[in-house]
């Protein structure tokens, strides 16, 4: 599995920061031209009508601010090729997510469907413990199975659970959501651990330039920061 807080993650996050630094960059060149034109005006207001200032002062002035301008123009519109760039760049991380699996923080899975014949999840402990279960439980909050992992190692482990049949191949458990709680054995007590759930990725959304890019999977629409892990 791969982390989105790593590489791909990025990417979105430079879209973040490329689009709040044209949106102050525009405002900072706006608030200069005003400024300059403010200094001119009050300038000329105040000038000695016995000895006007010079017209070669108000050109150079003129001149330099048209170069100022030109130049804070030229940087916005590298700033735009960027966006672009970058938008690119995520709107192509965004399609190779399609098919894949994103885990996404909660507890709850769809189990024995045709889209989704076993649950998938993952768990993180930041110590070794000596004991893990996890226990199953159906919509109605009837305890279904209870998974005893033994000692577990320090660490992101993932767990999947598929509904045993009978003989005749039929599922002992109706399919639907059923609910997955992790705990880990701490100083005589079962403490729970937090769960992250796999779900297909069907689409993926993109908003404004790139911004507010959404997952949809099996269970619904999330947000791109939701996502913890990316698998296959």
């Amino acid at each position: 599995m791969s982390n989105v807080n790593g590489v791909n993650q990025n990417v979105f996050d430079q879209i973040n920061r490329a689009n709040q630094s044209n949106s102050t960059q525009k405002s900072q060149t706006q608030e200069d031209s005003d400024m300059f034109m403010r200094l001119m005006i009050a300038q000329l207001q105040n000038q000695d009508p016995s000895s006007p200032a010079d017209t070669t002062d108000f050109m150079q002035q003129i001149a330099t601010m048209s170069q100022v301008e030109s130049i804070n123009n030229l940087n916005q519109t590298v700033a735009e090729t960027s966006q672009a760039m970058l938008s690119s760049q995520a709107a192509l991380q965004a399609s190779s997510m399609v098919g894949q699996s994103v885990f996404i923080p909660g507890d709850t899975s769809e189990v024995g469907t045709v889209m989704n014949p076993f649950a998938k999840g993952a768990f993180n402990l930041e110590t070794s413990a000596s004991e893990v279960r996890i226990k199953v439980y159906n919509s109605s909050g009837t305890l279904v199975d209870n998974m005893q992992l033994g000692a577990v190692e320090q660490g992101e482990h993932e767990f999947a659970w598929q509904m045993q049949f009978d003989e005749d191949g039929n599922p002992e458990h109706p399919p639907g959501d059923y609910t997955f709680v992790i705990e880990r054995l701490e100083d005589n007590e079962y403490q729970a651990v937090d769960t992250s759930m796999a779900y297909r990725v069907n689409s993926v959304t993109l908003g404004e330039n790139g911004i507010g890019m959404k997952v949809n999977t099996t269970a619904g629409t999330f947000d791109i920061s939701d996502v913890k892990q990316i698998g296959v």
